[in-house]
């Protein structure tokens, strides 16, 4: 026995440190319920520690509801973070605009390529604009490319 009582303690009985407000309750509890033993008599004991047991079992399944429930609020919390992600830019109308907007910029480039260097010159410019839109092409079209979007989260439970 803990600290030279003769009966135990709320920590060596349920495992449960007695600092907080909750556990200075149970510890009261536990001091009334070995009170009304001594007072009557071990015909009661076996009612006495089932009712205390009782409470601590409501006190754990209480402790216990209330993390599933902090952690489902979170694992929520997360969920909704995600689908306010960014949007995907794979839209038929994003990767038309972003080719006309190409098609009209390469008008002046060409000429001013051209004009300045000539052939080399045009042939720059034009490589230039090939390469943004295969850019373009590889960032909003990754399955062309062989990198696979996924398709769901990697949880806990799966194996």
């Amino acid at each position: 026995m803990l600290g030279g009582s003769r009966f135990p303690t709320v920590v060596c009985m349920t495992g449960m440190d007695t600092s907080g407000a909750h556990d200075a309750d149970l510890k009261k509890e536990l001091s009334a319920t070995l009170h009304a033993r001594r007072e009557l008599g071990d015909d009661y004991e076996s009612a006495l520690v089932d009712s205390f047991l009782e409470k601590v079992d409501q006190r754990i399944d209480g402790t216990v509801e209330r993390r599933v429930r902090r952690q489902l609020a979170e694992q929520q919390m997360v969920v909704a973070r995600d689908s306010r992600g960014p949007k995907s830019t794979d839209t038929f109308g994003e990767r038309f605009g972003f080719a006309i907007v190409s098609l009209v910029l390469a008008i002046p480039l060409s000429a001013i390529g051209g004009g300045v260097s000539g052939l080399p010159g045009l042939l720059v410019t034009w490589a230039g604009i090939v390469g943004v839109n295969a850019f373009q092409a590889a960032r909003s079209a990754a399955w062309l490319f062989g990198r696979h979007k996924r398709s769901g989260q990697d949880s806990d439970w799966e194996g």
